[in-house]
């Protein structure tokens, strides 16, 4: 028994959520299981999902940082009949699948508004006996922004769930650090190690010596790239070859804008897909703090300056941040205090620290991956 796994995927803001998505689906065709990703982003060539299924739903976004509005592919708030069609594709995938075990990523810890969908898959699924398995795929950190919110997760997962892989080391950051209830759902709670990209894709030499700046997704990495590109000359790393990695969702103006103070030792591109090898041999990274790019920081084991992105209620890279600099993995430079000077005495005293020592779990995509094969090969119950 080979074990199919439908993986249901949406990505709004950023490629964050979208990267980890490919690692993991990647990791579960490595280990021999049939994997379809339910894919309901807008197409992002950059991140191909290989050695996988992808089938593309009606693709759903947001403007900005506006998650309460989706948007459908042509940029118009969906209505209700692109919400039906959506939920029937959604179904429809589900039942030409035949799952041995479907795995959401995020819900309900969040993707609230794509209830519409996923709690009719839940019923369906419930409706089958023998059902198939059903497992969360979540970060370490969540980010709570009402009362009440995760008392409703809990129950939604004590209803509907059989797991929840979190991707992360309780020795680091224990799961209920941010997540209030996470009692209610101990037993269903299983940790995977933190989700790291493979950096064999880069040659050994490839970056020697560079400093990375890196945007992530940039939809809001503009301050950090232009706040690096003017402490450049305030840094002991003037004379190096500096590597401005923007994101794909940084506006085309301000690329532009970047390119053009760009000279001969500056390189300006949107993406790189061997962005976690060229950290093993780079002088210094400069981002900010989301998850995948703070797992390739610590498993390349490179010197970092990190400014994570932060509002009122987006703590959730400022916390990893924090816990990473008091270990001396990193330096961290509050994005309330990001100014170019700041940010070269920040590079310079990240090239004053030795090379970071990682003792946290990162083998977070192959357990996944075993895991998720327990689940397909246990029939109506969960395999600890």
């Amino acid at each position: 028994m080979t074990g199919r796994v439908l993986f249901y995927v949406q990505h709004l803001l950023g490629v964050g959520h979208l990267k980890r998505a490919e690692i993991l689906a990647e990791a579960m065709g490595a280990a021999g299981l049939d994997v379809t990703v339910a894919y309901g982003g807008l197409p992002f060539p950059e991140v191909p999902f290989r050695g996988v299924r992808l089938a593309q739903l009606p693709s759903a976004t947001i403007a900005g940082e506006d998650f309460s509005t989706l948007l459908n592919a042509a940029g118009a708030p969906v209505d209700d009949a692109w919400l039906a069609k959506r939920r029937a594709a959604l179904l429809d995938l589900y039942r030409s699948m035949d799952p041995d075990v479907v795995l959401i990523e995020l819900f309900p810890f969040g993707r609230r508004q794509f209830r519409f969908e996923l709690t009719p898959l839940l019923e369906t699924i419930h409706a089958r006996n023998p059902r198939p398995r059903v497992a969360c795929s979540v970060r370490d950190i969540l980010v709570t922004r009402k009362p009440g919110r995760a008392e409703e997760a809990a129950e939604t997962l004590r209803r509907y769930f059989d797991a929840v892989l979190v991707h992360g080391d309780p020795a680091l950051i224990p799961f209920e650090a941010t997540f209030s209830a996470a009692e209610r759902i101990s037993d269903l709670i299983r940790y995977t190690g933190y989700v790291c990209a493979a950096a064999e894709s880069a040659e050994a030499s490839a970056g020697q010596d560079e400093v990375v700046v890196s945007a992530g997704g940039g939809a809001v990495g503009a301050p950090l790239l232009f706040a690096a590109i003017e402490a450049r000359p305030m840094t002991p790393l003037a004379g190096h070859r500096w590597r401005f990695l923007t994101g794909p969702n940084l506006g085309d103006a301000e690329y532009r804008k970047l390119a053009a103070m760009a000279d001969n030792r500056t390189i300006v591109e949107r993406f790189r897909p061997d962005f976690a090898g060229r950290l093993r041999s780079a002088a210094l990274s400069i981002s900010q703090a989301g998850y995948n790019t703070t797992m390739d920081i610590l498993a390349s084991g490179a010197r970092a300056v990190v400014v994570p992105y932060e509002t009122k209620d987006e703590t959730e890279q400022r916390l990893r941040a924090e816990i990473l600099a008091a270990k001396g993995l990193l330096t961290l430079v509050p994005a309330a205090e990001l100014a170019p000077a700041r940010l070269a005495a920040a590079i310079s005293a990240a090239m004053e620290m030795p090379h970071a020592s990682v003792t946290v779990n990162l083998s977070g995509a192959t357990s996944a991956a075993e895991l998720i094969r327990n689940l397909a090969l246990s029939g109506q119950h969960v395999d600890g």
